[in-house]
């Protein structure tokens, strides 16, 4: 079993009330309809069966308009088990469908199906999980939003909500509370409504959190491709190993990029909804339709410019007004202290030294100052910090402002903005930094990644694979010590070599 135990990005700028407040919703919902859902749901369940049960053996039988949905669903959506039920040759399910057998009377056939139809309807009118629950064959308007907030159990539950922390509170501290609470109510209505179009005749209820949090998991996708999920592998050993060793349990724990991990997590429910359906008992298709529209969704608000007016708007609440320190030092940089706010700021700095606000007061200052070595130590803090919280365009600002003032960028932090480059798709900018990288930094380590990535570039991106052969074979070369890049290195001059002759031979063979 796969378990996502945690990711890169475990802090956010602010609470992440909304987050709390959707789990904590989540939580009590269940406690207080936990009892009830258990209660009726054998009860309701038996009413249907019957109702089922003798619609198909007497099917001359009159329906009431409310058995006849649930008869007309059932036939729909499980028409091998309909036609199992109506044969004549089939074994005796239950004490139930004995009794029906034994009947021939119409009138009390018809008295028995008009009984069972009134306690169906008395039932549902009680049910939570009838009235609230969402049902593809019949929905309604409400089912599209407490759905998502009824489970069925207690690790239904948990699952689901460990998901939603892991994903939702990073994307609430991406986007802001509103746009955030907004995306995941609609989602969950997106995901249930996707369900419904694949089991359009289904009267099954489906509840749970499960095709909203989906939707997160598509928007984290997007949004957080390269960030990097702690996962445990744990499985169960024998009885035997058991008495053995006295733990039943091993686990292994590795780290995967998101864009390898959720692609496969979505393929596993295709498959899963493709070879499955509904009988699986569980909502396949209502997760990747929730999947797929908060990538899309996702996509569309990066895109639009709505992420960065919320971000904008959460750093000026962020401002350091909402700190007596960052205050006081603003205050005395107003009346030109400028170096009791430098000593302020530094002791600040010292103790929360991801403070991008403090590192920006110290840039203003030092600029005001004309001191320009500690301008460009103080940038490139605030441009690591930047890529830190994936803000890949504020770190290509503060780059461009140390360029500008004559510094050259650390190795370390450059190639992280190189890969900034990448990450929002700008493959000629990404290429052009890695290359300066390597010609400024000729025998540092991060050199030989940068060539390397701009050899990848080239040849999976750019269609240069000439490039990519002269950059591999320089990367060969390198003096810099790189054994543990051999395999990759030879690789790369073979698939370049590969693709460069590809073109030749494909003309020759023309003429």
């Amino acid at each position: 079993m796969l378990i996502p135990i945690k990711h890169e990005n475990m802090e956010a700028r602010r609470w992440p009330v909304v987050t709390l407040a959707l789990i904590a919703i989540n939580v009590l919902v269940f406690l207080f309809t936990m009892s009830a859902i258990n209660d009726e749901t054998p009860e309701l369940g038996e009413i249907k069966s019957h109702i089922l049960l003798l619609a198909a053996l007497h099917p001359e039988l009159n329906l009431q308009p409310e058995s006849q949905r649930l008869v007309d669903g059932f036939k729909k959506s499980h028409p091998d088990q309909w036609k199992q039920v109506q044969s004549p040759y089939r074994d005796i399910m239950n004490a139930y469908d004995a009794k029906i057998r034994m009947m021939e009377d119409t009138s009390k056939l018809q008295s028995e199906m008009d009984s069972l139809n009134t306690q169906f309807l008395s039932l549902s009118k009680t049910s939570l999980v009838d009235q609230y629950a969402f049902v593809p064959a019949q929905p309604t308007a409400i089912s599209y939003l407490t759905a998502n907030f009824l489970h069925g159990g207690w690790w239904h539950l948990i699952g689901n909500m460990w998901f939603l922390w892991l994903a939702g509170f990073v994307l609430e501290d991406a986007w802001g509370r509103w746009l955030y609470a907004a995306f995941y109510l609609i989602a969950g209505a997106a995901a249930l409504q996707f369900y419904a179009w694949s089991n359009p005749g289904s009267i099954t209820p489906t509840l749970g959190a499960s095709g909203a949090v989906a939707a997160l998991m598509g928007a984290f996708l997007v949004r957080f491709p390269k960030m990097k999920i702690e996962m445990a592998w744990i499985w169960w050993f024998s009885i035997a190993k058991l008495l053995r060793t006295g733990n039943p349990f091993r686990m292994f724990q590795f780290q995967a990029s998101a864009f390898w991990l959720l692609p496969l997590w979505l393929g596993t429910e295709i498959l899963y909804g493709t070879l499955l359906g509904s009988s699986s008992g569980v909502a396949h298709w209502a997760h990747v339709g929730g999947f797929l529209f908060g990538a899309v969704a996702a996509l569309a608000i990066q895109h639009s410019g709505i992420e960065h007016k919320t971000n904008k708007a959460i750093e000026e609440k962020l401002a350091w007004s909402n700190d007596a320190e960052l205050e006081q030092a603003s205050s005395m940089m107003d009346h030109g202290q400028l170096p009791d706010a430098i000593a302020l700021l530094t002791n600040y700095v010292a103790v929360k030294p991801g403070s991008l606000d403090a590192w920006n007061l110290l840039r203003t200052i030092y600029q005001r100052q004309s001191d320009t070595k500690s301008f460009l130590d103080a940038t490139v803090k605030t441009c690591a910090l930047h890529l830190k919280a994936h803000e890949i365009e504020a770190a290509f600002k503060d780059y461009a402002e140390f360029v500008d003032s004559g510094g050259k960028m650390p190795a370390a932090t450059w190639l992280e903005l190189c890969k900034g480059a990448e990450e929002m798709q700008e493959f000629d900018r990404a290429f052009a930094e890695y290359h300066e990288l390597a010609q400024t930094y000729p025998t540092e380590r991060q050199t030989l990644t940068a060539q390397l990535s701009a050899a990848r570039l080239c040849l999976k991106r750019l269609n240069r694979p000439e490039d990519a052969l002269a950059l591999y074979e320089t990367a060969a070369s390198s003096p810099i010590p790189h054994l543990d890049w051999d395999q990759h290195i030879v690789a790369g001059i073979k698939e370049a070599k590969a693709a460069i002759s590809a073109p030749k031979a494909a003309a020759a063979k023309a003429q």
